[in-house]
C-alpha cells in the first residue's frame, strides 16, 4: 500500500491514504498483472474503459467531465512511461474533486 501512496505523492502534495486503499480495493486482481496495473494514456480504448468504468460508476462523472480530467491527468503524468493505474485513478478523482467518494 505504501508503494502506491509513494507513487501518488510524486504528483500531489497531500495523499489521502483511505482513498488510495479504496482504489486498490476497486482495482483488485487487475493490480497483480503488470500490464493491467498500468494505464496507457495514448490508447483511446483504454481511456474509454476508464471513462465508462471507474469515472462513471465509482466517481459519478459524465463523459465530458471525465474526458477533460483524464486529458489533464495524462498531461500531468506524461513524463512517466509506466503510469500506475492507482495513481492515475487517484489523480482523476483529485482533478474532479471527487476524492471524498472514495474515502
Amino acid at each position: 500500500m505504501s508503494d502506491y501512496a509513494a507513487d501518488v505523492a510524486k504528483y500531489t502534495t497531500t495523499v489521502n491514504a483511505d482513498a488510495v486503499k479504496a482504489i486498490v480495493r476497486y482495482c483488485g486482481i487487475a493490480l497483480q498483472n503488470r500490464d493491467s496495473s498500468l494505464v496507457s494514456g495514448s490508447d483511446p480504448k483504454e481511456l474509454a474503459t476508464i471513462r465508462e468504468g471507474f469515472a462513471a460508476k465509482k466517481l459519478g462523472l459524465d463523459a465530458a467531465t471525465a474526458d477533460g480530467a483524464m486529458a489533464k491527468v495524462v498531461d500531468r503524468m506524461k513524463a512517466d512511461r509506466t503510469k500506475s493505474r492507482v495513481t492515475f485513478y487517484y489523480l482523476l478523482a483529485e482533478e474532479t474533486g471527487t476524492l471524498g467518494k472514495l474515502a
